[in-house]
């Protein structure tokens, strides 16, 4: 039997629709702010579409747009909830990818893009260095006086 869309979902229940583990659920909750399923008597949880929605969306920042948590912090600073949430829908609904293509998600691909381009540019400045050194302390073994005695 399955829920009808609008129906509250249990922690399981979500676990297992997202594709997430529980403790990843209650651990979003704590980094971003914005995810508040409501609460029953005892401290269950119960989450409604639009958190499931919001969810998704975090998701698909973090696990398939590359964005980190503080990344996906910032967007909930600069453009809101709802904009995550609207990510996070189009892609539950099942809309096809060009609907989500707007300036916003491009803005998004960019940034996650320029957040890598950035990364590997100082792994490969780390690797030069590492390499001088290395080149040069060779050289310096290699100028040593040998003992011929």
């Amino acid at each position: 039997m399955t829920k009808a869309p609008d129906a509250f979902r249990t922690i399981s229940e979500a676990s297992e629709e997202l594709g997430l583990a529980q403790h990843v659920l209650r651990h979003w909750e704590d980094m971003f702010g914005a995810i508040r399923p409501m609460r029953r008597a005892g401290g269950r949880r119960f989450y409604r579409p639009q958190d499931l929605h919001l969810i998704y969306g975090v998701k698909i920042l973090i696990h398939e747009k590359g964005f980190t948590t503080k990344g996906v912090q910032r967007i909930f600073a600069e453009k809101g909830a709802s904009h995550i949430t609207d990510i996070g829908k189009r892609a539950l609904e099942g809309a096809p990818e060009s609907a989500a293509t707007t300036p916003e998600t491009v803005s998004l691909s960019h940034e996650s893009l320029t957040l890598v381009l950035n990364r590997v540019r100082s792994a490969r400045h780390a690797l030069s260095t590492m390499r001088r050194g290395a080149e040069r302390e060779s050289s310096d073994a290699t100028a040593l006086p040998t003992n011929t005695a």
